[in-house]
This record gives C-alpha cells, structure tokens and sequence, in this order.
C-alpha cells in the first residue's frame, strides 16, 4: 500500500483535519469516500483519516488523485450496525472504526469526526472518549433546519441525544445553541425560542414554564436574546434562530420536516410528468425549479453536531450519499475552524460561574 494512505504525516501540515468513520452508513464506505472526494475538491485545507476495513478503503481512495497525500486510512476490522445497543459499543466497542474515528478526536490528531452510523452508539462512545463539558448535565445535538431568517437556517436542539429534558437542561440546550449559532452562523447575538405548544406564557407542561424563567433571566449572561415561547410554525421562520426543545419533540420535528420536503419535492416532479404541457412548463421553469430543489434537499443541510462534548461530533443521516456526506464534512470543517468546542466550553463556564447553578424553579414554577 502507498505510504500516502499510512502515514500520519501527510496530513499533519494540512490546516484541519476531519476523522470520518467509514463503515457506518446503509450506503457503505463507497458514498463515505465520494463525500470526501467532493470535500476535497471545493476546499484544499483539509485532510482526513478515514476508519474502516484498510484494504476496501484503500481501493477506493487510490481510484481518486484528489485524496493522494491528504487521506491516511486507520484500520478498524469491526463495524457498529444499527441494530447495536449503545450499552453493548459502550463495553465491546474497541476495534470498531466508530469507536476509532472518536479516538482520532480524543487523541488530538483531528479537529472533528463525522460518522453515519448508529445515533445513540455514537453518542454513547462520543460521551465515554471525550466526556461532557464541565457543568453539562445532557449533551444535545443540534441541527440547521432550512428558514426565512436572512443566513437561510435556523438551528434547533435537542433531535435526539436524549428524549428527556427537565428545565436546567433546556437552559443548557439555550446556551450551547446560541453559541453554536454564534459560531457557525456568525450571529453575535442570537435569539432564542423555547418551542411549545402556544406562546402564552401559562401554557405548556411545569418543566417548560420553569424554563422560560431560566432561560429569561439567563439571557444576557448567556449572550443571547430570549424571545419567549415559539411554536413549531416558527421552526421554518424569522421570528428567532435557535429554538430549544428535547430530543422526543425535537426528533419527531426533524423527521417530519424532512418528510415534507421529500413528499414536496416528489410531488413536483410527478407534476411536471404528467403532461407533455407539464413538460413544456418545467423546462421554462427549470433554472427556479433548481434552486427550490436545493433549497429543501435535506441532504444539503446534513448534520448533527453534539453539543456539550470535549470535542465536535457531527452526526450525518445513515441513508446519506456523497452530497450528504460531503455537507457533514463541510459544517464539521467550518465549526473546527472557529473553534467552537473551546468556545462551547467557555461559554458554559462563564455562565455557571456567574450564577447559573444556584438559579433553582420555586414551588409556583417560576425562579428565583
């Protein structure tokens, strides 16, 4: 094999390193290395270590000029499916190239790590390699979820670390949001919504009224603007760019939307095949007909980034192919460069420092 796919050097020099575990996906390394290869060829800053099976991956990385010299392969014999329990990779995990691309983040040798493979597995390993965040109660995982705001995204979190939440957390989910939308969408102050079923300030279950007490009277220490409760109308809208939610409500939220978006999407093409005239009408269309394509492709929006970690884990759709791929990459690229997770924590800190863990919900629900 080419010293080029081994040896660590050759992509030390490079500006930021992403580790990508190869094996996870329902598309196979095939579509992982397509990703890459996509990656590569809009950005010449980056490099990887890609985690699998080394002789599969070394076929494919050696059919593409591109990744020479900027692609070390680190073999991992086992694979984590998506029928394994979290508990059981959490004990028996070693030698898996999930566990492996974790590592290559916990020993320093990359910026960030992608995977498509087993959600709560990844969270379970990523929580045991690199260990919460002083004063983190929950991790979360935050998502850009395509809006009228001007950047285009909003971010939502939690959709799907965990399906529960009590109010301290959602506090925690307000401030690791707003600074993810600080850093990964250059928005210096970000406002903040706590999603529920009306805006009204009486509505909603105790834990969520206490939240928004918290989250109200953490607002300028957690450097973001707190606009109430929101409603799922306003997941898609202006009204504020991260909304904060648990992983139950949050989940369904996100599979739903991307539902819709596919349900749309195949609803224009059939459409436009139904007649020679529908024919006609989209080749007048096509270039507008494009652009709403890209606009709601989930693929382009890939990526689940966990929040409260000592370390940036994106987390890309099992079913993704080399658009997807190549999307989680990008945000995984673009958050190592701003260095978020140091300012994460950072962020965490100064909050707690300044009071955060002695603000306690009263009987009555608000705080005090």
């Amino acid at each position: 094999m080419s010293s080029e796919l081994n040896t660590p050097v050759s992509v030390t020099g490079r500006k930021i390193v992403i580790s990508v575990d190869a094996m996870g996906g329902d598309q196979g390394p095939a579509a992982v290395v397509a990703g890459l290869v996509a990656s590569a060829d809009r950005n010449p800053d980056i490099g990887f270590i890609l985690h699998g099976d080394e002789d599969a991956l070394a076929k494919l990385v050696l059919q593409h000029k591109i990744l020479q010299g900027r692609c070390v392969i680190r073999h991992a014999p086992r694979v984590v499916t998506m029928n394994d329990k979290p508990s059981q990779v959490m004990r028996n995990g070693q030698g898996t190239s999930m566990w492996s691309a974790i590592d290559s983040v916990r020993e320093g040798e990359a910026s960030a790590a992608v995977s498509c493979g087993n959600t709560g597995a990844l969270m379970a390993v990523s929580m045991l390699r690199l260990r919460k965040i002083p004063g983190v109660n929950r991790p979360a995982i935050g998502c850009l979820w395509p809006s009228r705001n001007p950047g285009g995204f909003n971010v939502m979190l939690d959709v799907g670390a965990d399906v529960r939440a009590d109010a301290e957390d959602l506090l925690q989910y307000a401030l690791m949001g707003a600074s993810y939308a600080r850093n990964g969408m250059d928005l210096q102050s970000p406002r903040v919504g706590l999603l529920n079923v009306g805006t009204e300030e009486h509505k909603g279950r105790t834990e969520i009224r206490e939240a928004y007490e918290m989250m109200a009277a953490n607002a300028e220490t957690g450097g973001y603007k707190f606009v109430g409760f929101v409603e799922g109308g306003d997941i898609p809208g202006n009204r504020c760019d991260v909304i904060v939610t648990d992983g139950f409500t949050g989940n369904i939220a996100l599979k739903t939307g991307e539902g819709t978006a596919k349900l749309v999407s195949d609803f224009l093409n059939d459409s436009f095949r139904s007649s020679l005239l529908s024919k006609v009408g989209a080749l007048l269309a096509l270039a507008s007909l494009r652009k709403l394509q890209k606009r709601i492709d989930p693929r382009r929006v890939n990526g689940g980034v966990f929040l409260g970690l000592n370390g940036t884990i994106v987390k890309s759709h099992g079913s993704a192919d080399a658009t997807g791929v190549s999307a989680a990459i990008k945000l995984a690229f673009q958050l190592a460069q701003s260095d978020f997770a140091e300012r994460l924590a950072l962020r965490v800190a100064s909050a707690i420092g300044t009071g955060q863990d002695t603000l306690q919900p009263t009987k009555d629900g608000t705080a005090e």
